[in-house]
């Protein structure tokens, strides 16, 4: 086991206190620096050339924060003003790559937080894409198609200076799917007028996008909590699994779960949950979540005797061997954690950006479940990025069965790089060190090599 010294220790608390008040009031920021400089103290110690000044502190700035306005008309002709951003954290892998997310809740310290969460998750594909995030506060959700196509149009007439193939590769994320990165593309392919495919990922199929892209995260963290379990001689078949969420992220969890032989029998939104104990139609769920843009009590109506929602209630509640929380951050806290640890649970998994409270990190790994961490767990939808990117480099078009299969070598590469980085640095079994010191160690190689900048 790698011995600390008193020092790095001082100096990350020292830096984490400065982080807190150049940053104020943004919470997620806060919380994502802490949970990563917390476990990096072991690769400072053995690795003097990390701990010189300058390398971390350049780690937790980002290299550039864009803020605009986002003027736009409803369809009666109001105009409404949003806030738009874009948060490019770290290129020393490759152009910053991270999505884009259309949510009430976003604000700058949200896209900081997911930026930086997205160095470490990019680091680990291995693929040579940097990180960065961006976003508005604008709420599609009751909008119309041509209100949200217009508020695309107006998001894109500013960002468009700051992104290309070469530069900033943004997707998409809560909030936006096809329909907004559709809108969003052609905006730029308009103003620029360039077909720069690899501009944008998660694009349709039929004109520049990759099979399996919007599986990909939702398969990918199912790929890597059956390897959880693989490495406790388990598997997923016969595993009862609760997921939250009824998003992209969600709906392809639970068809990939349901297709490894798992039970998953929930789902939920803001309103509640459904518990179905035949396990989610993953069909009627996409036909009312993405056809009709409906709510999961729909879901529980059509489905009949075997399903019920609950409202307000909290998805954790309900017995599971495995969790996935697929919905947003810090929605499973010490309280759900305790629950899942008494009703049994062996592994919890996360789909979507920290959505796991630091408190429930915590009791989960003191009760010995296998946690996997978000910035590891839920990397497929950026590694399948980084394929689309390749793809739209060559003029070409992969069929799904490659891409799938790329997939899941990379979700097993990440796995094994994280369980065995933590076992290198004394602590077997702890995902979330894993994780944390294998991106750090591979974006501050880069970082060194290439001098301060």
């Amino acid at each position: 086991m790698t011995t600390t010294r008193p020092d790095t220790k001082t100096a990350l608390a020292r830096l984490l206190t400065e982080i807190e008040h150049r940053n104020p009031a943004q919470p997620e920021f806060h919380q994502a620096a802490r949970e990563v400089l917390e476990t990096l103290a072991p690769v400072l110690a053995a690795r003097p050339e990390y701990a010189e000044p300058g390398l971390v502190e350049r780690l937790v700035e980002p290299e550039r924060q864009v803020v605009f306005r986002v003027p736009w008309q409803d369809d009666r002709g109001r105009v409404h003003v949003n806030r738009g951003f874009r948060v490019e954290f770290n290129s020393a892998l490759g152009p910053y790559k991270g999505g884009l997310r259309f949510h009430p809740s976003v604000n700058l310290g949200v896209i900081k937080f997911l930026g930086f969460e997205q160095i470490f998750k990019n680091a680990l594909t291995g693929l040579g894409i940097g990180g960065g995030k961006g976003g508005s506060d604008f709420d599609p959700r009751g909008r119309s198609d041509a209100e949200v196509m217009r508020f695309c149009q107006s998001f894109m007439t500013e960002l468009y200076r700051h992104i290309g193939e070469h530069t900033d590769v943004p997707a998409g994320d809560i909030g936006v799917g096809g329909r907004e990165i559709g809108y969003l593309f052609g905006q730029y392919r308009r103003i620029t007028n360039r077909w720069e495919a690899g501009v944008l990922t998660g694009k349709g199929a039929g004109w520049g996008g990759s099979l399996i892209r919007p599986e990909a995260t939702g398969y990918g963290n199912v790929l890597f909590a059956a390897a959880m379990l693989r490495e406790r001689g388990e598997d997923l078949e016969g595993q009862t699994t609760v997921v939250s969420g009824s998003g992209n992220v969600a709906i392809y969890t639970i068809e990939k779960l349901t297709a490894l032989g798992a039970n998953p029998v929930t789902c939920s939104d803001s309103s509640g949950y459904v518990v179905d104990e035949k396990g989610i139609d993953v069909d009627l769920l996409k036909q009312v979540k993405e056809v009709e843009r409906g709510r999961v009590d729909t879901y529980a109506e059509r489905r009949g005797a075997s399903a019920r929602f609950v409202p307000g209630g909290r998805v954790w509640e309900v017995p599971a061997d495995v969790a996935l929380p697929s919905a947003t951050q810090n929605e499973l806290d010490a309280q759900d954690a305790a629950a899942l640890v008494r009703n049994g649970v062996k592994a919890v998994s996360e789909g979507a950006n920290m959505p796991a409270t630091p408190d429930a990190v915590h009791l989960l790994q003191q009760a010995g479940v296998a946690f996997g961490p978000g910035k590891a767990a839920n990397a497929g939808g950026v590694a399948v990025s980084a394929l689309e990117m390749a793809q739209n480099h060559a003029r070409t078009s992969w069929p799904a069965a490659r891409v799938e299969d790329e997939l899941a070598a990379i979700m097993t590469s990440i796995h094994t790089t994280c369980h065995e980085t933590a076992t290198r640095y004394g602590n077997p079994g702890d995902y979330v060190t894993g994780a944390n010191i294998a991106g750090f160690e591979r974006v501050a190689d880069a970082m060194l090599a290439q001098g301060v900048i």
